[in-house]
């Protein structure tokens, strides 16, 4: 296992494994850390993992790691890896099982005091219209064929149905839709799970918070987001679901049986990959997109359905407008100093600066917005692109990052112990029970104002308002 005489510091808060550290490594690995940090950085298997992506065939530059790393399937959470474009490899791993797993933040025109005395009417409200928990789904399925036109066209075919608005998808990466998505490459055990999640947000990590702008740090990219200090935000962060799920289990084991044909040998069989510009390797990236535009999919019905109670609880017209919303477990393909890239981007969120194409034009002055949640009961972060990112494939990270498991948070923690200490600070929890909050604990994570003090200080992206959270829905 890599310990701390492996590594050499580059900066205050650059680190590097060599090449020589592991027989088979293309290039370096790189990890963003702070010297506080980085006590706990070997404390699992995340810096080997990371050691293990530099040997993907035709990796370019560094194998990387943001602040929040820790362990994952294949690749460390965290991980960014860009291969070239078009024959080098695309690998599941280097996604994630939960395809497109993304943050959306939504504000309202009110202050958070104004809304106060209506909190956990609000709370409990979005409880009731948004089924949460492992595995829970919509008493009313989609059918096959809608589906597919879901997972083809993303929020797009949903706003052409009535279900939000023109201007959700102008705030939206890619516009809410990837256009590549084929349904013909994703499995029916796929679109099955899919059948019911459209508009759920399922377990672990993912949350509904109702939020304020507590503190603003960068006045003028504030404003151009559109948000203001004492303001009143919703949060949501989902993904695809059981979707995308079955879609990372098809492929990786679809990868594992064909890397020999394409003669990879890597040190961890969870880096399965083919090449991207292969039959195997086409139909993964196909059926990622139609991954990822679930995923878009899903938080625009529950966009839709919060607003309704917001509105009629409220009686606010104007209601919640999306500010924006970014993924961070995806594949993408970008020019970075004009080459294309394969961009691996697991657990780490796109923060593209000023002036860059891919930045959506009402925000372009002032760079990409990036969306940073905390764990449960702390603050999360609104950040923008830089310039200086260039290093990092224009990477930041993506959340606080966890420091203990989720067994043994169950044992330092219990979800009474947890909603207890929620109300001590003033957030209420609403969810349909309490199994499962234990692991999910703010204790289980990093402290998010140091990860978030790290990625600015490394000039990976620029803090613009910390939120402050109030209400948080929770699946069990």
């Amino acid at each position: 296992m890599i310990s701390k005489k492996n590594i050499r510091q580059i900066s205050p808060w650059i680190w590097e494994i060599p090449k020589k550290y592991k027989k088979g490594m293309k290039v370096p690995g790189r990890f963003y850390s702070s010297e506080d940090m980085i006590k706990n950085a070997f404390d699992d298997r995340s810096l080997e993992q990371l050691s293990n992506i530099c040997t993907l065939p035709r990796i370019q530059k560094y194998g990387l790691a943001m602040p929040d790393f820790h362990q994952g399937y294949g690749f460390p959470i965290g991980g960014v890896a860009a291969t070239k474009y078009p024959n080098g490899v695309i690998s599941p791993g280097g996604v994630g099982y939960d395809i497109s797993c993304s943050i959306r933040l939504l504000k309202s025109s009110l202050e958070a005091d104004k809304i106060e005395k209506y909190l956990d009417k609000l709370a409990q409200g979005f409880n009731n219209v948004v089924p949460s928990g492992l595995g829970k789904g919509r008493s009313k399925k989609f059918t096959i064929g809608e589906i597919e036109k879901i997972i083809e066209g993303g929020s797009q075919f949903l706003v052409e149905q009535g279900k939000g608005r023109k201007e959700d998808l102008v705030n939206c990466e890619e516009n809410g839709r990837l256009s590549e998505a084929s349904a013909a490459k994703v499995s029916k055990r796929a679109k099955e799970r899919g059948r019911d999640q459209a508009g759920t947000l399922g377990s672990g990590n993912h949350f509904l918070e109702i939020q304020k702008v507590d503190q603003i740090f960068d006045e003028g990219a504030a404003e151009a987001f559109g948000l203001f200090k004492g303001q009143a935000v919703v949060m949501v962060h989902t993904g695809s679901r059981g979707l995308g799920h079955q879609i990372a289990t098809d492929y990786i084991k679809l990868m594992l049986n064909k890397m020999k044909k394409y003669n990879i040998n890597l040190p961890d069989k969870e880096l399965n990959c083919v090449p991207f510009n292969s039959e195997e390797g086409q139909s993964y990236y196909k059926a990622m997109c139609c991954g990822a535009n679930f995923s878009w999919a899903n938080k625009q019905i529950i966009t839709e359905e919060i607003r309704d109670v917001w509105k009629k609880i409220l009686g606010n017209e104007e209601g919640l407008s999306l500010v924006y919303d970014v993924a961070h477990n995806i594949a993408k393909i970008e020019e970075h100093e004009g080459e294309k890239l394969i961009v691996h981007r697991k657990g780490a969120t796109r923060a593209f600066p000023p002036g860059h194409k891919d930045v959506p034009e009402k925000y372009r002055k002032v760079g990409k917005p990036v969306l940073i949640p905390g764990s449960m009961g702390t603050s999360s972060y609104v950040l923008k692109g830089v310039n200086s990112a260039k290093q990092s494939f224009y990477s930041t990270c993506h959340g606080a990052g966890r420091s203990m498991s989720r067994t043994q948070a169950k044992k330092e923690t219990s979800g009474a112990k947890v909603k207890e200490d929620l109300k001590r600070k003033g957030i209420i929890l609403k969810s349909h029970s309490l199994k499962g909050i234990a692991e999910e604990a703010s204790l289980a994570y990093k402290n998010i104002d140091k990860v978030v003090e790290a990625v600015c200080d490394a000039g990976l992206s620029k803090k613009v308002v910390k939120l402050k959270p109030l209400a948080v829905i929770k699946g069990e």
